[in-house]
């Protein structure tokens, strides 16, 4: 076996949760000597860069035509930024009613981007020359496919993303206690997704890669697949996984700053807890629902740290709270007594990482799944976003702080940080990388005779 430095190609989705999954696992790689490349999106430029890797990004869609006033520089992730924003009202209708609304044109939205950057992904792949690709998305890139470095997948979603008989439905946020409403919800499904998966799944197989599996729009890979959610909250009992199936309990980035609680909501009154509240750089982008928590919660006794987002200077913070744009979440949660999240999949893991209950208001795509399978489980309490009263959130509240709960939390809190998810998927994507990059060696070795 070679111990010659490996290099590891990146692409992760353009938005923060999958962007910064691949920062947590690619930084444990770099630290151990390998080359990391990340084909990020265009946004990302410099951002990446800064934290050591190397980038040779894409663009998912056409440059914008420039205005007639100076070209304002692009944030990370504002690709999808703007896709939200656009979309938020659909937020507001039952998962059932979103699939044609907004699921399936946030598909299409993602094929698009595919079929546009494939041309530049092939150039990558051919200056960069992996030894393996590691994806962090939800449709196909044909050329990390067929480019003959070995594929490792990363499902950074909620894990109904691998489908089976005996779990709800990906996106439903339906209960798995009861099955009433699985079938319809299958059913529109595919009504609604059947012709887009078909032609993409056609132009998939036009670009030399292998079909895909019915409805479903990104390949397993032969060589390994990660996924990232804790074994108290898995699925597996339900839907047995195969041996290239790797799941990280956790994948908590290092390269957070400190952040250091300032007085106002660190010396609080006896009895006032001190709660983080995040809805992602997308779902904050909701200023009237972000107004709204912002007026329920500073009724409440308790101290708040807020995640602002892009919209930050669009609405105003409460007396018994502070917050920015961004926050450092990573090294902020553990000082926290509990979350009100989105329920993405990277906060929903790290809540659980550092054991906090959570109060979960779910907006689009995984994070109903997440919110209901925390509540079910009684890791969280689950509410109406747009429908929750003041005493419902009241209620909320008291639920997650009780001292009870809180205790069961770190302990399991404790027992996901033992199992150190993010060297285990570091692991497996360096031993993919480095059985490669033997083969290659005893490869060449034969071809030269020795």
């Amino acid at each position: 076996m070679s111990d010659r430095p490996l290099t590891i190609l990146f692409m992760p989705e353009s938005a923060y949760g999958p962007t910064n999954q691949c920062i947590g696992l690619g930084n444990v790689l770099r630290q151990r000597g390998h080359r990391v490349v990340f084909a990020a999106e265009a946004s990302w430029k410099g951002k990446l860069e800064a934290l050591g890797f190397e980038e040779d990004l894409v663009d998912l869609a056409p440059p914008a035509e420039p205005t007639d006033d100076a070209v304002a520089t692009q944030e990370a992730g504002q690709f999808w930024k703007d896709f939200i924003r656009e979309t938020a009202p659909e937020f507001r209708k039952p998962t059932v009613e979103q699939l044609a609304t907004f699921i399936q044109p946030t598909w299409q939205a993602l094929i698009d981007g595919a079929v546009y950057c494939e041309p530049q992904l092939r150039a990558i792949l051919t200056r960069v020359q992996p030894d393996v690709v590691v994806e962090d998305n939800v449709v196909a890139f044909p050329a990390l496919m067929t480019s003959g470095a070995p594929f490792v997948r990363i499902v950074s979603c909620n894990p109904l993303e691998l489908s089976g008989n005996e779990v709800p439905p990906a996106f439903s946020g339906l209960p798995g206690n009861d099955r009433s409403e699985w079938a319809d919800f299958s059913a529109e499904y595919d009504r609604t997704h059947r012709e887009m998966w078909a032609a993409f799944n056609s132009w998939v197989i036009e670009q030399g890669a292998q079909p895909l599996a019915d409805l479903q729009f990104i390949h397993t890979s032969e060589h390994a697949n990660l996924y990232v959610f804790p074994e108290e909250a898995d699925y597996t009992a339900s839907r047995p996984l195969d041996t290239t199936w790797h799941r990280m309990d956790s994948s908590v980035r290092e390269t957070d700053q400190g952040y250091e609680l300032p007085p106002s909501v660190r010396d609080r009154p006896e009895g006032s807890a001190l709660i983080y509240l995040s809805l992602g750089s997308l779902g904050s982008a909701d200023v009237d629902l972000m107004r709204r928590l912002v007026d329920v919660l500073g009724r409440t006794p308790h101290r708040f740290i807020v995640s602002k987002g892009p919209q930050h200077s669009e609405f105003e913070l409460a007396a018994n709270m502070v917050g920015s744009e961004f926050l450092p979440q990573t090294t902020l949660i553990p000082q926290v007594d509990a979350v009100i999240t989105h329920g993405g999949n990277n906060t929903t893991t790290e809540s659980l990482h550092f054991g906090k209950p959570m109060i979960l208001l779910p907006l689009f795509w995984d994070q109903y799944d997440n919110a209901q399978r925390m509540h079910e489980l009684g890791f969280g309490v689950r509410l109406a976003t747009y429908d929750f009263t003041e005493a419902d959130m009241h209620a909320a509240l008291e639920a997650v702080l009780d001292p009870e709960l809180g205790n069961r939390m770190a302990a399991i809190g404790r027992d996901v940080r033992a199992r150190n998810g993010l060297r285990r998927g570091a692991d497996v994507i360096e031993a993919v990388a480095r059985a490669y990059a033997d083969s290659q060696l005893d490869s060449a070795a034969g071809a030269s005779g020795e």
